[in-house]
């Protein structure tokens, strides 16, 4: 057996970011730029009013209760063509260019409007109150994302506002999964004797997209060997990589595992981890000199779930140009009940639940049967305990947990 950061280093370590794309930038959100944004424009592009009120010249409001001159309404998307000079304020609105003479806003609550023409301002003004100053957001030239950043929505609209149409970006993957066996069902007919649900490869696409990727779903291969082969070499030209889920044992006898071992240069691993021990790894060169990486699962729902997310899910984000936090995060929790387990050489991932109490820790306790076939106390499951070697962990021990949601 490796351990699993030896198996992390294999995986992670073997996958390179994909070729950077021009992207619209509507279509940012959660990818990475490749290449440091610049604006060209300043935001805002001109001085405009935060509120609603009347723009003054501060010298002519520097005490309360004196009456001004009201030149026109200005509305947002609209030019003043006239000058605020001594006495004279104009109705503004918020989003609106500031007229030429006026430096300050005065908020509509603290005037009385006296006649159409006429106003009262209640409220002292100084310079740039209630002004937003041209590029006091964003000034031309300034590098605004940096190659490597994650693009939020926030950022999307930053982007939009320095009109970045098209960004240099490392796009979605297209990620291909298929699993094979007969004694699968996925058409929701009645069992037959020796069947089962199909629930691994609905469930890894969920996780796939999740990841930020696009799923290229092939379902159920047949158990022929040139059917798979054929299948896996032509999903192989349209798609940045593969996942299998089952037959990577040590005793599987397969045609996943025959078929790759003869077309891709894979690795098969047993980690000291459980659930998710067996893991294969490997790259296809495609006919255009590509190459594809392959991610083998193990054929178990729980094993599926965890082997994903410690080594498929951190490898595809790096794929898409992540370099910070390509794992979930990890904290310290608290351990609320037992965690038994036996001593047998291995970090035993616990799915367990966990809810930060009053002393602003996690508290976490385990969901229920821990076997790697019982998906259905995994799904009420929002972590994963790292229990270390030995007999388990007593109530008040602290363990590290990858936080899940």
């Amino acid at each position: 057996m490796i351990s699993l950061a030896e198996a992390q280093q294999i995986v992670i370590g073997g996958c390179e970011p994909v070729a950077p794309v021009l992207v619209d930038c509507q279509l940012m959100s959660g990818r990475v730029v490749a290449q440091d944004v610049v604006a060209t424009e300043f935001i805002p592009p001109f001085a405009n009013t935060a509120v609603d009120g009347f723009a003054v010249r501060a010298q002519d409001a520097t005490t309360a209760g004196v009456e001004l001159e009201v030149l026109g309404v200005i509305g947002a998307g609209h030019v003043a063509e006239y000058v605020v000079g001594p006495g004279q304020a104009a109705r503004i609105m918020t989003g609106a260019p500031m007229p030429m003479g006026a430096d300050a806003v005065v908020m509509i609550e603290d005037t009385i409007e006296l006649t159409p023409t006429r106003v009262r301002i209640n409220k002292a003004a100084k310079v740039g109150d209630a002004v937003r100053k041209i590029g006091e957001d964003v000034r031309a030239g300034d590098v605004v994302f940096k190659s490597g950043e994650v693009i939020n929505s926030a950022g999307i609209g930053v982007l939009a506002g320095i009109n970045a149409r098209r960004v240099l970006s490392y796009p979605k993957l297209r990620v291909a999964m298929l699993s094979t066996g007969d004694e699968l069902v996925i058409d929701g007919s009645d069992l037959k004797p020796g069947q089962i649900r199909e629930s691994n490869l609905t469930m890894l696409a969920a996780m796939i997209e999740a990841a930020g990727c696009e799923v290229i779903n092939l379902g159920i291969v047949a158990d022929d060997q040139a059917v798979l082969e054929n299948k896996l070499r032509e999903v192989a030209a349209n798609c940045d990589a593969i996942v299998t889920s089952g037959g990577v044992g040590q005793g599987d006898f397969d045609v996943v595992k025959i078929v790759l071992s003869q077309i891709a240069e894979m690795n098969w691993m047993q980690m000291a981890i459980k659930p998710a021990k067996p893991f294969a790894f490997g790259k296809l060169k495609t006919t255009d000199k590509r190459v594809i990486p392959i991610f083998g699962l193990p054929g178990n729902p729980v094993s599926s779930m965890i082997s994903f997310e410690l080594l498929a899910r951190p490898s595809l984000r790096k794929m898409m140009g992540h370099t910070k936090n390509l794992a979930r995060p990890t904290v310290r929790a608290i351990v609320d009940a037992p965690m038994k387990r036996k001593q047998d050489g291995k970090i035993h991932f616990m799915r367990v639940f966990g809810e930060f109490a009053d002393d602003g820790r996690l508290h976490v306790r385990d969901t229920g049967p821990q076997g790697s076939h019982q998906l259905a106390a995994t799904a009420q499951a929002n972590g994963l305990a790292m229990v270390p070697d030995g007999n388990g962990l007593a109530v008040g021990s602290e363990v590290d947990v990858m936080l899940l949601a």
